[in-house]
């Protein structure tokens, strides 16, 4: 079975969010951040060996004597994605020169706890499609994605015995907490056009970032980092973690949603106040504000969404929304200053890169 690596599009042009193309085609410019095109594929090929080994470990792991979580399973796994956050895990050892193989074990466990938040969330919204074909809820029933998104997160825990590392332990227990926290947050948001950003950066955090965290520092904890390297790890990870969650609360409005493989306007139409909303409704016209606000708080606003992307676009909305990522991948990058100068960190650099310059 073949899996997805990394799988990042570079956006060179949007509709409201603007690159620039070189003209050798090898980069592209965004006010002081410069990407190489290329990152990507060194990347891949720096993580090669230890992603097969993640993936193989994935397949493992997977396995059951119950019929329905395999088939399940395999569904959801075999689906695609970026698979960043195992990808930070094994960067992040390597770039500590760590030659054991737990660094697999634990990137293999933190997929399997974001897939499983994966298939808890599309029930919770209702979701339909995710990744370019129906969901999981859709395909089996919320009964079945509820139950094996139980038997993958329980799994998961297993795996982290295995290490034998109670800090480890300790750490992927909290984190798992946090996510649970971040999404009940959110929920409790939805429809609520007046919470503030702080509130948004608290449940992104939460819901999104502390998974990152973790796997960053879980592997500086496996390599015996220094406290400051491992808190450069911790950082690193939030702060990517914090972008990469920004830009696809602004992807869901600004992607093509064929590329994105989802419906555009979900957010909207769900009612989540995520931060392109909230800047729109405390920037635009008191007449667009109240549509906002209507529309948060009642939900079933996709009809809404060509008047709500036109506030955003006289706003700025999207525009700040991706300041916003910038800021935070610039310091994801920064974080990394006292680990070694090595291809790994580079990689780690050129992955906060990418993550604020994609289109899905």
């Amino acid at each position: 079975m073949a899996f997805i690596y990394a799988h990042f599009q570079v956006q060179s042009s949007g509709p409201s969010v603007h690159f620039t193309a070189l003209e050798d085609g090898s980069q592209y410019q965004n006010d002081n951040i410069i990407i190489d095109a290329m990152n990507i594929e060194k990347i891949t090929q720096l993580a090669e060996k230890d992603m097969a080994a993640v993936n193989a470990a994935i397949l493992a792991q997977l396995d059951s004597d119950v019929v329905l979580i395999n088939q399940l399973g395999h569904y959801i796994i075999s689906g695609g994605g970026k698979r960043i956050r195992p990808m930070i895990a094994v960067l992040a050892a390597r770039a500590l020169n760590y030659q054991g193989e737990g660094h697999i074990t634990s990137a293999a466990l933190i997929e399997f706890i974001h897939t499983a938040t994966l298939l808890h969330d599309d029930v919770v919204d209702e979701s339909d499609l995710r990744r370019g074909k129906a969901t999981a809820n859709a395909t089996f029933g919320n009964a079945a994605s509820v139950l094996v998104g139980d038997f993958i997160y329980t799994r998961s825990f297993q795996m982290m015995t295995s290490l034998g590392s109670l800090e480890i332990l300790k750490l992927m227990s909290s984190a798992t907490n946090v996510i649970a926290e971040g999404e009940v947050m959110q929920l409790m948001n939805c429809n609520d056009p007046d919470i503030t950003e702080e509130n948004y950066m608290q449940v992104i955090y939460s819901k999104t970032a502390r998974l990152f965290e973790a796997a960053a520092q879980t592997s500086a904890i496996l390599a015996d980092a220094t406290p400051e390297q491992e808190k450069a790890l911790q950082d690193y990870g939030r702060y990517i973690g914090t972008a990469f969650q920004l830009i696809d609360d602004l992807l869901d409005y600004s992607a093509d949603g064929a590329k994105l493989g989802k419906n555009l306007g979900d957010d909207l139409n769900e009612g989540k106040p995520t931060l392109p909303l909230l800047h729109a409704m405390h920037n635009g016209t008191p007449e667009r504000s109240a549509q906002i606000r209507q529309a948060i708080e009642q939900g079933n606003g996709r009809h809404l969404l060509e008047s709500v992307l036109d506030t955003m676009n006289q706003c700025g909305s999207l525009v700040y929304t991706q300041q916003r990522a910038e800021e935070e991948a610039g310091k994801a990058i920064s974080a990394l200053s006292c680990l070694p100068d090595t291809p790994y960190r580079t990689a780690l650099e050129s992955l906060a890169r990418l993550s604020v310059h994609r289109n899905t």
